[in-house]
């Protein structure tokens, strides 16, 4: 199944999808994700957030909850469902296309092609990260304690993804360079 996937997004993507992702992703980054933080922050009463976490605890997401009160969960649960599916899938075309475009110069055999789907967990990571982060904000103050565990693992991992799935965009440009260099030249 992973095969067939990469396998369709290497077909699917093309220079024009590449420049659709990228203007995509330069919106959210430049206009939608700044009124997003500003209007959190002011929801919440703090810029701390479980999403913008790299390492925190259980404890740490309680305190977050109690930080927030009423008010600011109710509005952390409703951006979670609303910014916070669509932004994902903001970054996860542009993900997707550019490192399909990137690693499509390798032969079609190569593991490495399969790199288009890292950002894929990364995804996954975050859509239970919302759900986890969500649940343990709508039920505070009582303890939803096994899902308040797993929720910073899923952060944890939603950042290792899709860092790597940054990381692994370096190499493809590189390949990619090389090849339509040796291209070139032969």
């Amino acid at each position: 199944m992973p095969s067939k996937l990469s396998s369709w997004f290497f077909k699917w993507v093309n220079w024009k999808w590449v420049l659709a992702a990228i203007v995509v992703f330069a919106f959210f980054i430049v206009f939608i994700l700044p009124w997003q933080a500003a209007k959190s922050e002011e929801a919440t009463g703090s810029g701390e957030s479980p999403d913008t976490s790299f390492l925190y605890s259980a404890n740490d997401l309680y305190q977050m909850a109690e930080h927030y009160g009423e008010e600011g969960r109710s509005a952390y649960v409703r951006a979670r469902f609303t910014f916070d599916l669509v932004w994902p899938l903001a970054y996860l075309f542009f993900l997707v296309a550019l490192l399909s475009i990137l690693y499509r110069v390798l032969p079609t055999e190569s593991r490495w092609r399969r790199l288009n789907l890292l950002p894929i967990g990364g995804w996954v990571m975050d859509m239970l990260e919302n759900i986890g982060a969500s649940w343990t904000m709508y039920r505070y103050p009582v303890r939803a304690t096994v899902v308040a565990e797993l929720t910073p693992v899923f952060t944890l991992l939603n950042w290792c993804l899709i860092n790597a799935s940054f990381a692994a965009l370096v190499p493809g440009i590189i390949i990619t360079i090389f090849h339509y260099a040796r291209r070139n030249r032969g």
